[in-house]
């Protein structure tokens, strides 16, 4: 018997080849998607957050066309795809419970990818021109009330015996409701960008897009982060983070988080009382005090004035409400 008839003959040599032009064909895939990410980092200016949700729906969709197809897809195979592939892809999504605007996120972050592939190499998914997005309603921002706001930017600080980190969460969390800084645009500034007590200079704020925008700084935000930084047993630094932790390293988001979350349940507050609740406070307080929407968009610093015209479907409600509780023909009704 020959070696090749040993090894298996030609059948074997063609499935082995097969088998190496799909690793092959697999791994140009990923160097595609790599290099898409890198792209949406460098020249999109893409957050941290926003390019591990991109990467984790393309992965989902990846892993997705591996039992689908029968075997590692490559981009030839991207190419080829079917609308009713597509179609497959997202209904196994709303089976696993997406929500619309999650399946619609996962189809934009497919689709930018495919517009990427189509530039730099040619390679062109003609499948997703067919397919509608899946429509979602934006959910409703919820908002604290505005005792329930105050308290949680005043009183966070009870949670510590470090008088310090007391004044730390004091002072971050009030910059957050005062300003409506979103929480990674408030970890992100210097010591020496912190405003101070006496100056009306407005606070320099770099948002999503890198895109700069200037907020006013209320006196109360200004004391917090006075107090606290008095307080700062580290040397300061007007290149160091404005918020430390506890061994002087940045503060970690999820630190932040969990100390509202302890002090939500202490408290009594509602679930959504987290860090961007504040924001949405911030916003839904102005607009109900008479500001102007197009000053809110400003100084949320939203690209569109759509985003922002969500917080008019709040204060729509709260007049609802009250419509309700007080019309003497609603309470007619509802006896």
């Amino acid at each position: 018997m020959s070696a090749r008839a040993r090894r298996g003959g030609p059948g074997r040599d063609r499935a082995q080849a097969a088998g190496a032009n799909a690793e092959r064909s697999f791994a140009d895939l990923a160097a595609a998607r790599t290099a898409f990410l890198d792209w949406l980092g460098a020249e999109r200016r893409f957050s941290a957050h926003s390019l591990a949700a991109y990467a984790r729906d393309l992965d989902g969709f990846a892993g997705f066309l591996v039992t689908h197809l029968g075997q590692p897809p490559d981009l030839a195979a991207l190419a080829a795809l079917a609308p009713a592939d597509i179609r497959a892809w997202l209904a196994h999504e709303a089976a696993r419970g997406l929500s619309p605007a999650s399946r619609a996120r996962a189809l934009s972050a497919l689709r930018s990818f495919a517009r990427f592939l189509a530039r730099r190499g040619g390679t062109s998914v003609p499948a997703l021109s067919a397919i509608r997005t899946p429509k979602a309603r934006p959910p409703v921002p919820r908002a604290l009330s505005p005792e329930d706001a105050r308290a949680v930017a005043t009183d966070t600080g009870s949670l510590s015996d470090e008088p310090w980190i007391a004044a730390r969460d004091v002072a971050l969390f009030t910059l957050l409701y005062g300003c409506g800084l979103r929480i990674g645009e408030a970890l992100s500034l210097r010591q020496g960008e912190a405003p101070r007590p006496g100056s009306e200079a407005p606070l320099r704020v770099i948002g999503k897009g890198r895109k700069e925008r200037l907020v006013p700084v209320l006196a109360v935000v200004r004391a917090a982060l006075a107090e606290y930084l008095r307080l700062l047993p580290f040397a300061p630094a007007p290149e160091a983070p404005l918020f430390l932790g506890a061994r002087g390293g940045p503060l970690a988001p999820a630190i932040a988080q969990r100390r509202l979350r302890d002090y939500r349940r202490l408290s009594g507050l509602p679930e959504h009382a987290t860090p961007h609740a504040l924001r949405h406070s911030f916003a839904t307080h102005l607009l109900a005090g008479g500001g102007d929407l197009r000053a809110i968009q400003d100084l949320l610093g939203h690209a569109s004035l759509s985003t922002t015209q969500r917080y008019t479907a709040v204060d729509a409600a709260k007049l609802m409400a009250v419509w309700r509780a007080a019309h003497p023909r609603a309470r007619a009704k509802r006896e």
